[in-house]
């Protein structure tokens, strides 16, 4: 043993290794080195994931991750590896990723002088007639030894004896054969058995030896031996050859007669596949025939005669490959998921294919399910890489299920088919999407606080927290008010909440951004425009603004003239609403009036005219009520009174004032406020008749004077800064300008 691990050597040819070792080396010796014949760092095995492939069913080897030492895992028996083979060679081949990396190791097994030559039989029985003459020769069995080389059986030897001796040939492939030489005559009365012992030695340090019994029986003559047509038969059988197949019909002949030209036939060593018929001499075949097992039989068939004269033939059978295996496909790494965002070129997956076949049978093509964004790449021997051919994208294929396809070139051909599941990992390469452009939202004034005005959604292709959305509202201001005392959002839902109560008067309408961002690394955000619309609701009554309900009492009054007919123009009334829309049409109506025939009011104009001739009104004084109501759903209504008096001027009314009762019950100081209120619009009441008398006295084309100005005494409303946008009655806050006019039709 020591002898031979001196003869360990290796070699680094175009990136192989070759090794040499002898065989039943113990388990754990080590057979070299490989990170260090291969130049590898030992620090990087692990993660560079590096292994030994080998094609043989049993591992005899494993690698030391930690030093790189290729070690003897199993029992190695180069007879049970290579049989006869002259040179006995393992083939394995190293894999290293990262890049990734082959390597082919060869391990040449040499042949120790473990086994001791045998015999196929223990006992050999020779019947010899006495008839014989010396120099005729009997083949014996020979031994058998595994081993090789000088290993291997060197001579044979047969113990002492005067009657015979031992001659050694060798007949085909270098094989010897012992042979028993008759020397002298022999009596049968005299010795009618002879026992002899036949050793066969090898040439092994120290020799090993195998012995078989030999009893040599001496019968009356027979002087023919049979024989057989060929000494060798050579026979060509495929491998697919069923079982029962008529393989050879030996026909030996001897030309003795009787039990003396009886022939039986038997194989002279043991033999599995084939049998032998021992009275017609058909040989058939019993087992399967495999060409990857064994390619080819060599065997010894003896004839015997009834008087036990024996000869032998060979046959030499061929076994011929037929396509009878199809190629194994072995996934050489394990498949992880792969990221979207991989260039192309990415490696994915190494597979092995083998075809244990021959020639054509053996060669393989493979190919790979069509898939533009995958490919295939031969490596090297029998090795294929799936790399990708493009980009992907996990959000138009998520994952891909690649078959694999392995077809040799028989006839005909066989193939071999294996599923491959490639999933795809998600990367943040999508910002959410909303589902609209932008949104808006109508919300009705007065609403509550804290309620629902609307759900923003987005969505993102992603995956996981990739798509996993957080809402939020960018900081803007209305008015140096932040947005978020306005509305916030849920960050979760994106729903939006009213943050206080909207008045469609004060705020008609806003807008802000909400942004959506989602939880990958880093985050991707979107942005989309959110506008608030307040929709009105009917919640103000019209405001009056003439005549002012401030000033209502004795004190207003309008004047009509004796002489004013039916249509006359007595007074209009004016007034507003902050609302919008239906909601600040306004209509005019008589709540209360003495005589409803006597006034009329204009339902959109709110113009009091006289519906009537009154001359004979009695009452120079009317009090009526004017009711304005609003089109809202509720409506909503405000009240004015006005006191319209018949008269030409003021005196004429002044007794019918005084003789108003008053109310004994009022206190002092609303007396007082009242008295002073009543002077001061008297006073104002003369000022107006006196400027307007002047007035008419000018204009000699008008007929009257007075009674023109007192029935167009009101106040008339200008814009002064018009609005394109309102839809109010009067829009507000504009201003207004307040003037007098002397001429009704352009009230």
């Amino acid at each position: 043993v020591l002898f031979y691990f001196s003869s360990f050597y290796f070699r680094d040819i175009s990136g192989q290794l070759q090794y040499s070792i002898p065989e039943e080396l113990k388990r754990g010796s080590v057979v070299g080195n490989v990170a260090k014949d291969l130049g590898l760092n030992v620090k990087e095995l692990v993660f560079r994931k590096f292994q030994i492939v080998s094609h043989v069913t049993k591992q005899y080897f494993s690698i030391n991750l930690e030093n790189g030492d290729l070690i003897v895992s199993e029992r190695i028996d180069r007879e049970t590896l290579c049989g006869a083979k002259l040179n006995c060679f393992l083939n394995l081949e190293a894999v290293i990723e990262n890049p990734l990396h082959f390597y082919t190791i060869t391990i040449e097994i040499k042949d120790v002088n473990d086994n001791a030559p045998t015999f196929s039989k223990t006992f050999f029985e020779i019947s010899i007639s006495e008839s014989s003459v010396p120099g005729v020769r009997f083949l014996l069995g020979n031994a058998e030894d595994p081993d090789l080389g000088t290993n291997s059986i060197q001579s044979y030897t047969l113990s002492d004896n005067e009657c015979f001796s031992l001659l050694v040939e060798k007949i085909t492939d270098g094989i010897k054969y012992p042979e028993l030489v008759l020397e002298k005559a022999l009596d049968r009365e005299k010795q009618n058995q002879h026992q002899l012992v036949l050793t066969a030695m090898d040439g092994g340090q120290p020799p090993k030896t195998g012995s078989a019994f030999i009893k040599v029986s001496v019968y009356d003559a027979n002087d023919n031996f049979p024989k057989f047509s060929k000494d060798t038969y050579q026979i060509t059988l495929n491998e697919n050859s069923p079982v029962g197949f008529l393989v050879l019909h030996l026909d030996a002949i001897d030309e003795d007669e009787g039990l003396n030209a009886q022939i039986t036939y038997s194989f002279e060593n043991f033999v599995e596949t084939f049998t032998l018929d021992s009275h017609t001499g058909e040989m058939t075949i019993i087992g399967k025939l495999d060409y990857e097992v064994t390619k080819s039989y060599e065997m010894t068939v003896e004839a015997k005669d009834g008087g036990g004269l024996v000869s032998h033939c060979t046959i030499l059978i061929q076994i011929s490959d037929v396509n009878d295996n199809a190629p194994e496909i072995t996934l050489a790494s394990p498949i992880t998921s792969i990221p979207e965002d991989s260039v192309p070129g990415t490696f994915i997956a190494l597979i092995n294919v083998k075809d244990l076949d021959s020639e054509q049978n053996g060669e393989v093509n493979c190919q790979i399910t069509e898939i533009s964004e995958l490919k295939l790449i031969p490596s090297s021997h029998n090795y294929y890489k799936i790399v990708t051919a493009s980009r992907l994208d996990r959000e138009s294929k998520s994952e891909y299920n690649v078959t694999f396809i392995a077809e040799d070139q028989g006839s005909p051909p066989m193939s071999a088919k294996k599923l491959i599941h490639i999933s795809v990992s998600d990367v943040n390469d999508n910002p959410p999407v909303f589902d609209k452009t932008s949104y808006i939202v109508y919300v009705p004034e007065s609403n509550q606080p804290g309620s629902s005005l609307h759900n923003i959604h987005a969505s993102d292709l992603d995956d996981k927290e990739n798509a996993q959305l957080t809402y939020s509202i960018i900081n803007s201001n209305i008015d140096n008010t932040p947005i978020s005392s306005y509305v916030s959002i849920n960050s979760m839902t994106g729903v939006l909440y009213a943050q206080r109560s909207f008045d469609y008067e004060q705020l008609r309408e806003f807008q802000f951004q909400v942004m959506a961002k989602d939880s990958g690394s880093p985050p991707l955000s979107s942005n989309v425009t959110v506008r608030i619309c307040i929709i009105d609701k009917n919640d103000n009554a019209p405001k009056i603004l003439y005549p002012s309900p401030d000033t209502e009492g004795s004190a207003l009054f309008e004047f009509i003239p004796h002489s004013a007919e039916k249509g006359y123009l007595v007074t209009k009334v004016i007034a507003v609403d902050a609302d919008s829309g239906h909601n600040a049409w306004l209509s005019y109506h008589l709540l209360q009036v003495p005589d409803p025939t006597i006034f009329t009011i204009g339902l959109y104009t709110g113009e009091i005219r006289i519906g009537r001739d009154f001359q004979d009104i009695h009452s120079l004084r009317q009090k009526i009520v004017v009711l304005v109501k609003d089109n809202g759903v509720p409506s909503i209504s405000s009240t004015v009174t006005l006191t319209l008096v018949v008269a030409e001027n003021f005196q004429e009314i002044a007794p019918e004032i005084k003789r108003q009762p008053s109310n004994s019950d009022s206190s002092f100081n609303l007396t007082f406020y009242l008295l002073i209120s009543i002077a001061l619009i008297s006073f104002l009441f003369i000022v107006i008749v006196i400027v307007g008398l002047i007035v008419k006295c000018r204009k000699t084309h008008s007929p009257t004077s007075f009674g023109a100005y007192s029935r167009n005494v009101y106040p008339q409303f200008t814009l002064g800064c018009p609005s394109e946008i309102s839809d109010t009655s009067l829009p507000f806050p504009f201003s207004y300008d307040v003037c007098v006019t002397m001429d009704s039709k352009q009230n």
